[in-house]
């Protein structure tokens, strides 16, 4: 365990499929981390505002505003600019220019399914590598 929820890391989770959202967010708590779930774009930019987490975790494809449209407004809010951002996707044909913008924005680009282990991995390495202004 990484120690306690007071000096825990903090990580947002935004995905909008609930059962996703969920597994996520307990893997992380079980590994010490402190989670924030949101079930959309929307409520995930409010929960980036109010719990400044140290690491997102965001699919890329959601109803109304997609990942890549709340990654460009994370890029743009001041003490989240450079928070460090994974896209985890189901969406193997992702156009080149889509990639290059997730890379342009400094966000790490993963592909579901992603196992317990994986997770954990990513979510160390996130919070390990800062994204280079």
């Amino acid at each position: 365990m990484l120690g306690e929820s007071s000096t825990a890391p903090r990580v947002l989770i935004v995905d909008d499929d609930g059962a996703t959202a969920d597994s996520f967010s307990r893997t992380l708590r079980l590994e010490g981390y402190e989670v924030w779930a949101a079930l959309s774009a929307e409520e995930g930019l409010t929960l980036a505002q109010t719990h400044q987490p140290h690491a997102i975790v965001l699919d890329l494809r959601m109803p109304l505003t997609s990942g890549l449209q709340f990654l460009r407004a994370i890029r743009a809010i001041d003490g989240l600019a450079t928070t460090p951002v994974a896209i985890v996707t189901g969406d193997y044909g992702l156009d080149d220019d889509v990639r290059d913008e997730i890379r342009a924005l400094g966000a790490e680009l993963r592909f579901k399914p992603i196992w317990i282990e994986e997770l954990v991995t990513l979510a160390r390495e996130l919070l390990r590598v800062p994204v280079k202004p």
